[in-house]
């Protein structure tokens, strides 16, 4: 079993400390955004953001997806209840945009899949960056009747890139998404992960 550390109502799997993770956009591509079963989980408020930045997003988004979310919404409910980013053809977040044409950002690879809703913010044309699940993966959050909240780490083939290249550099998972964690649950959180993180790491 894996072992598990509380953090002011936080209970994390110390694999977020011990595994290594740094994105590798050459070998995936980003596909994190076009592969799975199910949208991002967002909550209310960020569906209003989302729903705010609509006009900065849209003409960067599909036909299809434009269409999806014209009939559904930019979020709906799924099978386990979770209210989730709407997707296109049960897979893609509707969201997605490609780096390809004129627009495209230089120093990422071509035709690699980006968060139109990230873009739009990076250029100043939006107040909402993207949903904080997406910003925390491959860490996914859980809710719990007591008041808890649970972080575990998600494995996915796809992410294998990813993980061999944070061995690589030498960035734990933890290090790597130091941002989005400072975000969520606030720096003097992440400062006594840190210092949890420097414990946990003595004993291995």
């Amino acid at each position: 079993m894996i072992p598990l550390i509380e953090i002011g109502g936080v209970v994390l799997s110390t694999e977020i400390i011990t595994e290594w993770f740094a994105c590798d956009l050459d070998a995936c591509l980003g596909a994190c955004c076009v592969e799975g079963d199910a949208g991002a989980p967002v909550t209310l408020d960020e569906v209003a953001g989302i729903e705010a930045s609509l006009d900065a997003v849209w003409p960067c988004l599909s036909a299809t997806a434009q269409a999806e979310v014209e009939r559904s919404g930019v979020a709906y409910t799924d099978v386990e209840g979770d209210l989730v980013t709407t997707i296109v053809r049960g897979r893609d977040c509707a969201f997605t945009c490609y780096n390809v044409g004129a627009g495209a950002v230089a120093s990422l690879p071509e035709g690699c899949c980006l968060c139109a809703l990230e873009r739009a913010w990076r250029e100043g044309r939006s107040g909402f960056c993207k949903p904080v699940s997406c910003a925390l993966y491959p860490v996914r959050e859980k809710r719990f009747a007591s008041g808890l909240v649970g972080l575990s780490l998600h494995r996915w083939d796809i992410c294998a890139p990813a993980f061999e290249r944070g061995r690589r550099e030498g960035v734990r998972v933890y290090e790597f998404l130091a941002g989005p964690l400072r975000q969520r649950f606030g720096a003097e959180w992440y400062e006594e992960l840190c210092l949890a993180a420097r414990q946990v790491l003595l004993q291995r």
